[in-house]
């Protein structure tokens, strides 16, 4: 990382600040690490945000963080078993070490929200926004977890 005064998890956290949803603000982060503009990557991730688009399933936080880990280490070879069962793996080490940290790996649950979807239309970010919502904190802890994976996995 060339910016050596932000790490990944203020880098993400910033991101989050300015309005990007959780999961740009996590993939964004690690931009100078994979070839891809920041646009496309923007747009790539836009849809996982609030749970997958507000569904409020797996966190948007964690979904960035397994793009990231995707482009980093993952396979293109669909006959490649055990780089896909090693990547599996990688994955569930992640989603493992978000969980042990917050409790759960699920958008509803880490907001205490109740059973189903939610609806489309975000909130706006307002200083109450980030009274109530942990999401800042998750995108930046989410990001600190791939960022201490990176520098003991090397790719």
């Amino acid at each position: 990382m060339d910016e050596k005064q932000h790490s990944y998890e203020e880098k993400a956290m910033d991101l989050f600040e300015k309005g990007y949803n959780c999961a740009q603000s996590v993939f964004l982060a690690f931009s100078d690490l994979y070839l891809i503009d920041g646009k496309t990557a923007l747009k790539l991730s836009s849809s996982f945000g609030g749970g997958m688009g507000r569904l409020r399933e797996v966190c948007g936080s964690v979904s960035g963080m397994f793009m990231v880990a995707g482009l980093l280490y993952g396979y293109d070879d669909p006959k490649a078993y055990e780089e896909k069962s090693e990547h599996y793996k990688r994955i569930q080490e992640l989603a493992a070490e978000f969980s042990r940290q917050n409790g759960s790996i699920v958008c509803r649950e880490l907001l205490g929200l109740p059973e189903g979807k939610d609806t489309p239309k975000p909130e706006k970010r307002t200083e109450q926004y980030y009274k109530k919502r942990p999401c800042k904190e998750l995108v930046g802890m989410a990001a600190k977890i791939m960022e201490q994976y990176i520098q003991s996995h090397p790719y």
